[in-house]
């Protein structure tokens, strides 16, 4: 139960990020969790003859899952957070100085209705899936790579060296998976990002449109925005929380391994999301232009962008939006941790013979 209560980081998410970048912290607790869980079914599987890959897949499986549920359930909050973001391209300042959360709730509510909350949820369910499987199977790779080309091979257990291969694996992983699945992240923004005014009515019209009027490339605008914060994002957020939870299970042994796992992944999150949050917005700006045939407004690439923002809306422009995602991370974390828990129970009792 120890190893399994670290599962409180699994799986974007995100999304990070996540989407992105700010689902990074369970990513990437995930992969550590995963990587041990591995090695002790390796050892029990060679005893009793089986294979032990089928492991692998269910842990995939139900980090997935358990991900998308999580995004689901958070899903208001999300949405909240890319709508404060690309306040300032549809706004005046004296009308972005009254915003809150309430007040843009509120306005959701009577004006487009309470469904309205998950407008994109789906397209995040369907970015999640391809999104783990990618982060998990590139960041394999990418730390064997690492260690073998770094001669690190010989010094697996010491914390400096297995901390720096967690770093940059991690955020090489993430910039792989979020490369792969970036076209998916863009559509769930512009979808999320629509208020009254509807122009795109699906997944699959957003796709056509963009390719159409924006050419197929227009599906890939902000992505260097996007790599710029997803590595550090999930390096972050992987670093914070292992270091946490080692000094804490150092100071305090006897604590719950549960609660540790919740603790750690929570603060790890807010970490990740505090240093990397103004990237992610000037993503979702970058990733909003030209979109329903409107005028370009940053036309100087990434620099330019955050000039911009900076000059029209102050220093506080670049972290609109963050209480939301503040606020969706314990939550986010909490619900991974219950719905993992449960998901592995019902696959632990499938046969695997077949």
């Amino acid at each position: 139960m120890n190893m399994e209560a670290r599962v409180g980081v699994v799986v974007e998410g995100g999304q990070r990020a996540l989407n992105s970048a700010h689902g990074a912290v369970v990513d990437a607790g995930a992969r550590k969790f995963l990587q041990q869980q591995q090695q002790q079914q390796h050892e029990h599987s060679s005893k009793q003859g089986l294979n032990p890959q089928i492991g692998t897949v269910q842990q995939l499986l139900a980090g997935g899952i358990a991900g998308a549920f999580s995004k689901t359930c958070t899903a208001p909050l999300a949405r909240l957070t890319i709508l404060f973001q690309v306040q300032g391209m549809q706004s005046d300042v004296s009308a972005l100085s009254k915003a809150s959360i309430w007040r843009e709730a509120s306005r959701i509510i009577n004006e487009e209705g309470f469904k309205a909350f998950w407008k994109g949820n789906l397209v995040t369910i369907a970015h999640r899936l391809p999104y783990t499987a990618v982060n998990f199977y590139a960041y394999e790779r990418y730390k064997s790579f690492l260690q073998s080309t770094l001669c690190l091979e010989n010094q697996r257990g010491k914390a400096g060296a297995d901390l720096g291969v967690h770093f940059v694996g991690g955020g090489l992983a993430g910039m792989t998976a979020a490369s792969a699945t970036y076209p998916l992240d863009l559509v769930r923004t512009r979808l999320a990002a629509q208020r009254n005014t509807i122009y795109y009515r699906g997944i699959w019209h957003a796709f056509h449109t963009i390719c159409r009027e924006e050419g197929f490339f227009g599906l890939y605008k902000g992505l260097g925005a996007t790599l710029l914060g997803v590595g550090p994002s999930i390096a972050i957020s992987f670093s914070v929380y292992e270091s946490l939870r080692s000094y804490w299970q150092l100071q305090r042994p006897d604590d719950s391994t549960i609660m540790v796992s919740l603790a750690c992944g929570s603060l790890s999150g807010i970490a990740s999301s505090t240093a990397t949050f103004p990237i992610d917005l000037v993503r979702r700006r970058m990733q909003l232009e030209g979109a329903a045939g409107r005028a370009r407004v940053y036309k100087t690439g990434l620099a330019g962008t955050v000039r911009h923002i900076i000059h029209s809306e102050g220093l506080r422009g670049l972290y609109r939006g963050i209480l939301p995602e503040y606020y969706k991370v314990v939550p986010g974390v909490g619900i991974v941790f219950m719905t993992y828990e449960t998901l592995k129970m019902l696959l632990s009792s499938i046969p695997t013979g077949y």
